[in-house]
Formats: structure tokens, C-alpha cells, sequence
């Protein structure tokens, strides 16, 4: 496949992260910048906390539309034609503790001064509370190979690389407000100022209102904590701008073409698109993408505790299966919990298998295509892995393990793999590997404490019993179709009165397994043995 196919595909193709790219493509027809700078895309991240999932989410997004819009100008990661920039709002003002911080009574000590300019409560390794969360970024994001470059904004201000912006944004100073005070409550109006001065006695961000003395020269008047009116600069980092005027001029500042952001975030998009406009630059191309919600449809908050890290997940499922869950529907809220895991990790090893084997513009449409191109590049088909499938499902080492109940390990579910995997080894089989520890974890705290085999009915046990006696007689090289083959016979009987093969396997996974979905029935007796499999069906025919 050549370049000039793929570009053309992509033009048109209707997966999300093209149809992103071909927005900003109207922006620069071209695929370039008038001044032939770099097209810059942008994440946020505030770092009174951690970084999360929704800080993932918002990366591997901003990322996959990045690589669209790549493939759509016939560019490579390494032409340096776009830029991701993840920026560290780092100058904020710390409004609250954060929960289970340690040494808290630091944070409170400086509570209003920028995050930046607050002792860390970690360790002594860091200058700064934000420093610490700095590094937590950056560590965070490398950890997943992403390609970008990080911006604290306390740099920017303090070294007075956003001095020419603040200029600005005090020259149009009454057009902001103009912007910014009919969506604000009386009370708030009465204090409201687009420029946050930083109390020279206190080291505060204070909300006071500012008068603008001298555009030109950045000077600034308010009233101080103490009661005194002050005249100092707003510039070389000695004030801060309110959020939305922030964001509205680091766009301009910085020349930033595209970001995305939470449904939160919505009202912000609106009024800083509106004041980078005031400033003199037209705004972003900006996406809106959906809230997780947990098990329950809720909102996922902090305070409540109903959130689900990116640690949880990785325990259970894979990064790849994360990238996949991120991947799909941006703009619908989903549910967010250790539940869809196990089906994430299979699909997106069920895309990946057909990658390949797909038509290009099938291909531009499929996941693991957009997931495998994110940090590190590729023309088409060629990724490193299409095509590559698993041995073994994680639905069925799900189910193999809960079979083997207290007695399974990591070494016992090898053990059973040789029965299935050619060159049962971890060594062999890294990516297996993953899976076998992740399934371990996932069964020892939701499967197990729920596995309840019930006992068959008398025309399920007559079906079982049959089907002990075709095990019995099974030619030792018998494959697991040919297995799942004499299963569906069994099954379709009329003596035994199923009305349909699922009844039948619904029996067969709830007396046998515990559970009410289960594995394809041949390949899990080839995997877990077939006397083994008689022994769980004399398990659940003892019921009877």
C-alpha cells in the first residue's frame, strides 16, 4: 500500500479520530501552518492530584487524532509536522486538600498559593507539590510510550515567556469582562478581575478585583489581603488569569490548533473560545467527549470513591483493552468498572486478529489499527502485531480458573495450557503470560467469592451423563471442534427437551462451571483435560 492510497482513505474514512482530522484539515487545507510551524495539539492537566484515568483517556484520544491526521497529510511521527504538548496548570491556586495525601497539614499551611510554590508533602525530591505531581505526569505518560512534550505553566509565567500574552490579555481587558460577567452571579461579579494578582506580603492568588494602570508595561492595581492598594506587574510570574481566560490565552500564546476536553468542560470551551477570539486568534478545533459513569450510572466522583483507577484495570485486563474501552464512542457515557474488563481484553484481540487480512478502508475503521499506529507509527497493515491472535481467550482462562479453584496459580494454569498451547512457556508467550496473572486477580476477587455451582435437573443430568461416556471414548487427538461437535449433538437431542443449544449450555455452565456465560465447551475441555472435565461432570451429577 502506498502513501498516496493511504491518505486518500483516510480523507474519507469515518472512523472518529479521521472524522476529527478532517476538521482540522479545513482549518489547514494545506495540512500545514501558513508559517510552516508544527499543528499543535494540547492536553491539560491540573495538578492538585494525580494523574488518572481521565488523564489517560484524554492523551491516547488527543493521540489517535494526532495519527489521523498524519496519515490524512502523508506524514510520519518523526517528520515533526504536529506536536503534542501536555500542559501542567501548575500555577494555580490550591482551593482545597486533596484526600490521602500525606502530610496534609503542609497543603493547609499554604491553602490559596500557587501549587508550584507549595512545599511537597512527598519527600524532600521535589521543590514543589506540583513539581511532585509534575513528575507523576510525566512518569505516567512515559509509561505508556506517548510522544509529547510537557509545559508547566509556572515556567511560562515565571521566565516570562507568556508576558507578551498577559500584555494582551490586559489591553483587551474590559472586552474579556464584557464576555465573562453576564455569565457570572451578582456576587461573583463584584469581585471578578480576568487577572489574578499574587499578593507580594502572602504569596496568595487572590480574588480581588484589578484595575489595569499600564497595559504596555503590564502594571496592575489592587487591593492587598493586608488592606493596602498595591500597583505591581502582572508579569514574570506575579499573577495568574482566571481559568477560563487562562486557557483562552494559552491557546493564543502558544498558537494551539486542536484540544479535547470532558462534557464538564463545556461552558469553558465556549467562553475561552470566545475571549481567544477578543485576544486576536481564532480558537482551536475543540472536541467534547463523554463522562465515565461507575457500575451503577453514577458520575464518577472522588468524594464519593465510585471510580475505577487505571491501576484496578491494568490488574485485570491490559492496557491494549483499556486503549480499546478509550477507543470507542467518545461521545457516549459509558460505565466504567472491573465488569467489562474481560470482554474488552478479548475484543480487542478479536480486532487485531482480523487487522491483516482487512481491506484498507476496514482497516482504517478498526481499533487496533488506530492503537497500534499511537506511539510509534506505521504505513497501513504493516503494525508490529497485526494480525496476531492469542492461543486462548482471557474468557477462557477466566473459566479455567475458576475450575481450578484454590489450588490455582500461575504455574498450575501453564501446567493445563501445555494441554492446549503449543510451547506452553511464559517465556514464549508473554502477552499469555499478562493475561494468566490478570485472570488470576480477576478471578480472586469477583469470580470466586461468586462461583455457585447449582445442581441439573433430571434431563440435564441424562444429557451429562451422555456426555461423560462420549469423553470416556474420545480419541486422545481428537481436536476441540471435533469436541464442541459431540457437545452440540448432545445438546440437540429431543429426549433431553432443550429448546434451543443455549439452554443446553447454560446448563453445561452452571452446573459444571459456576457461571452463568461461559467458553466454547470443546476448547475448554481440550484445555482443562478431558478426565478432568469427566470429574466435574461426577462433581455435578453427585447432585443430582
Amino acid at each position: 500500500m502506498s502513501m498516496n492510497e493511504l491518505m486518500d482513505a483516510a480523507r474519507v474514512n469515518k472512523a472518529w479520530p479521521f472524522q476529527e482530522a478532517q476538521r482540522l484539515l479545513k482549518r489547514y487545507p494545506d495540512g500545514a501552518k501558513p508559517d510552516g510551524s508544527p499543528i499543535l495539539f494540547e492536553t491539560g492537566y491540573g495538578p492538585s492530584g494525580l494523574p488518572h484515568i481521565g488523564t489517560f483517556q484524554e492523551v491516547l484520544r488527543t493521540t489517535l487524532v494526532r495519527r489521523a491526521f498524519e496519515a490524512i497529510i502523508g506524514a510520519k511521527p518523526e517528520d515533526g509536522k504536529t506536536r503534542l504538548v501536555a500542559f501542567s496548570d501548575d500555577m494555580d491556586g490550591l482551593r482545597k486538600v486533596p484526600e490521602n495525601i500525606p502530610n496534609a497539614e503542609v497543603l493547609r499551611a499554604n491553602l490559596n498559593k500557587p501549587l508550584s510554590r507549595i512545599p511537597s508533602p512527598f519527600s524532600n525530591e521535589h521543590e514543589s507539590f506540583a513539581a511532585h505531581n509534575n513528575a507523576m505526569l510525566r512518569e505516567f505518560l512515559d509509561r505508556f510510550g506517548f510522544d509529547y512534550e510537557f509545559i508547566a505553566s509556572s515556567d511560562m509565567y515565571n521566565s516570562g515567556q507568556f508576558d507578551e500574552a498577559l500584555k494582551q490579555v490586559l489591553r483587551k481587558n474590559q472586552d474579556i469582562l464584557d464576555i465573562m460577567l453576564p455569565t457570572l452571579r451578582e456576587e461573583r461579579r463584584q469581585t471578578y478581575s480576568p487577572v489574578l494578582p499574587i499578593s507580594p506580603t502572602t504569596g496568595a492568588v487572590l480574588q480581588v478585583p484589578v484595575d489595569v494602570v499600564d497595559a504596555e508595561s503590564g502594571i496592575i492595581r489592587f487591593t492587598n489581603e493586608d488592606g493596602n492598594v498595591i500597583e505591581q506587574s502582572a508579569l514574570g510570574g506575579q499573577s495568574k488569569l482566571q481559568w477560563k481566560v487562562d486557557w483562552a490565552m494559552r491557546w493564543y500564546a502558544l498558537g494551539v490548533d486542536y484540544e479535547m476536553s470532558g462534557k464538564d468542560l463545556t461552558d469553558s470551551v465556549t467562553q475561552s473560545s470566545k475571549i481567544v477570539r477578543a485576544l486576536g486568534s481564532p480558537p482551536p478545533t475543540t472536541f467534547i467527549y463523554e463522562l465515565f459513569l461507575d457500575a451503577n450510572g453514577e458520575k464518577i466522583s472522588k468524594s464519593k470513591g465510585n471510580g475505577f483507577t487505571i491501576d484496578e484495570w491494568l490488574t485485570y485486563g491490559t492496557e491494549e483493552s483499556l486503549g480499546l474501552y478509550i477507543f470507542r464512542e467518545p461521545k457516549s457515557a459509558k460505565q466504567l468498572h472491573a465488569g467489562i474488563v474481560p470482554r474488552a481484553v478479548d475484543e480487542y484481540w478479536q480486532f487485531r486478529a482480523a487487522l491483516a487480512s482487512q481491506p484498507l478502508d476496514k482497516q482504517l475503521g478498526n481499533p487496533a489499527w488506530h492503537l497500534l499506529r499511537a506511539n510509534g507509527g506505521f504505513e497501513g497493515a504493516e503494525a508490529p502485531g497485526a494480525g496476531d491472535t492469542l492461543p486462548v481467550t482471557y474468557g477462557l482462562l477466566l473459566n479455567l480458573v475458576g475450575v481450578l479453584g484454590a489450588e490455582a496459580d500461575r504455574d498450575a494454569v501453564w501446567s493445563y495450557l501445555a494441554n492446549y498451547v503449543e510451547d506452553a512457556d511464559p517465556a514464549k508467550h508473554p502477552e499469555l503470560d499478562v493475561l494468566v496473572n490478570a485472570a488470576l486477580a480477576y478471578n480472586r476477587d469477583f469470580v470466586a467469592p461468586t462461583l455457585k455451582k447449582r445442581a441439573p435437573s433430571e434431563n440435564e443430568a441424562a444429557a451429562l451423563r451422555e456426555l461423560d461416556e462420549v469423553l470416556a471414548g474420545l480419541d486422545p487427538a481428537i481436536s476441540a471442534e471435533e469436541i464442541q461437535t459431540e457437545v452440540y449433538e448432545i445438546g440437540k437431542r429431543e429426549e433431553y427437551g432443550f429448546e434451543s443449544l443455549r439452554d443446553w449450555f447454560r446448563a453445561l455452565y452452571e452446573t459444571l462451571l459456576g457461571s452463568e456465560q461461559g467458553p466454547r465447551m470443546g476448547s475448554f475441555i481440550t484445555l482443562y483435560g478431558v478426565e478432568n472435565s469427566r470429574k466435574l461432570i461426577a462433581e455435578a451429577l453427585a447432585k443430582a
